[in-house]
């Protein structure tokens, strides 16, 4: 069964959406506002509007990427280019503009599903990552990770073999939080090596005076 939640205030094009999309092997879950839309990792897809009464959908859109790969498909009125470039460049899968077709939208929601199942989750080593379902398991057993451990892994893997500076993970990390000690880092940092390297893999290597490097390559 695939979840879709569809985050648009207006209930009627909601429920349209929903009865047009309507599948035996789909289930729908309705937001009206941002609030109400409180975690939606778990699901397969999410249909999001831009403006919302509590809230502008780009935003939440930024936020959501910072712990989760769910599928993203922007529906919204706004349809100036810089507005899609922003929904794009943010991690949306697709971007429609209202008016839009019931039948192109049934197609870019089963091209979105079809891409989505075809993905595997990332392996290296005896770890596997599923940051779609935001789920981890080291040899089969599985690793219970905080939200910041799971956005700090997300964003080393995004950039597998490539040094991020503390301030660019700081950034990304703690991106809501007014002032943040660069210790929390370190500390984080810390945590994920504990659960992660059990076995003496080296997986998160330090780049003294840069930041921090996701590698398979063992020491």
């Amino acid at each position: 069964m695939e979840k879709i939640a569809i985050i648009e205030d207006d209930r009627g094009l909601n429920n349209g959406i929903a009865l047009a999309l309507k599948r035996e092997d789909y289930e729908f879950y309705s937001y009206y506002t941002l609030a109400d839309a409180k975690d939606v990792s778990q699901m397969d897809l999410v249909i999001l509007d831009i403006n919302l009464p509590d809230g502008n959908g780009l935003d939440y859109l930024k936020k959501l990427r910072q712990h989760s790969r769910v599928p993203v498909l922007v529906l919204t009125a706004n349809d100036s280019e810089m507005d899609e470039v922003a929904g794009l460049e943010l991690g949306a899968q697709d971007y429609m503009t209202k008016p839009f077709s019931l039948a192109v939208l049934r197609v870019r929601v089963e091209k979105i599903l079809k891409e989505k199942s075809t993905q595997s989750p990332y392996s290296c080593g005896d770890l596997q990552f599923d940051f779609t379902r935001m789920e981890f398991w080291q040899a089969g057993e599985k690793i219970e990770l905080s939200r910041t451990e799971q956005r700090l892994l997300y964003i080393l893997v995004e950039n597998e073999g490539h040094a991020v500076t503390r301030e660019r993970l700081l950034d990304y990390v703690w991106q809501q939080t007014d002032f943040v000690d660069e210790n929390a880092l370190s500390v984080t940092i810390k945590r994920l090596r504990d659960k992660l390297e059990t076995k003496g893999e080296k997986y998160i290597r330090t780049v003294y005076g840069i930041g921090y490097v996701w590698s398979k390559l063992h020491e």
